[in-house]
C-alpha cells in the first residue's frame, strides 16, 4: 500500500497559513509579538511548536489556543503510526479479567 508522506507543521503553516495572508516571517513574527527566528524555525522545521506560540498563533488566526499544538501533534502521531506501523500490529489487547 502506498502511503501518502506526512507533511510537516512548517508546511502546514506556509501553505495554510501564511500564504494566504500574504504573510511573510517577519510580518508574522511582529504581529505575534515573538522572534523573527522563532517563526523561521518553525518554517524550516528546527523547533515544535511551543504552547506559548499556539497561543499566539491561534488568536492571531482566530482559531482555538490548542489548534497549532493539536495540529503538531496530530501530524507526528500518523507520522510514528506510519513509521511503526508492522509493530504496533503485533500489540494485542489485554483481555479483561472477569
Amino acid at each position: 500500500m502506498t502511503r501518502i508522506p506526512t507533511p510537516q507543521f512548517s508546511e502546514v503553516l506556509k501553505e495554510e497559513f501564511m500564504e494566504p495572508y500574504g504573510l511573510s516571517a517577519y510580518r508574522l513574527a511582529k504581529e505575534i509579538n515573538v522572534p523573527v527566528s522563532r517563526i523561521q524555525d518553525l518554517l524550516h522545521d528546527r523547533r515544535q511548536v511551543s504552547l506559548d506560540t499556539s497561543i499566539r498563533l491561534g488568536r492571531f488566526f482566530g482559531m482555538s489556543d490548542r489548534y497549532f499544538l493539536n495540529v503538531q501533534l496530530n501530524l507526528e502521531l500518523r507520522q510514528i503510526k506510519n513509521e511503526k506501523a508492522d509493530e504496533y500490529q503485533k500489540i494485542k489487547p489485554i483481555q479483561s479479567v472477569n
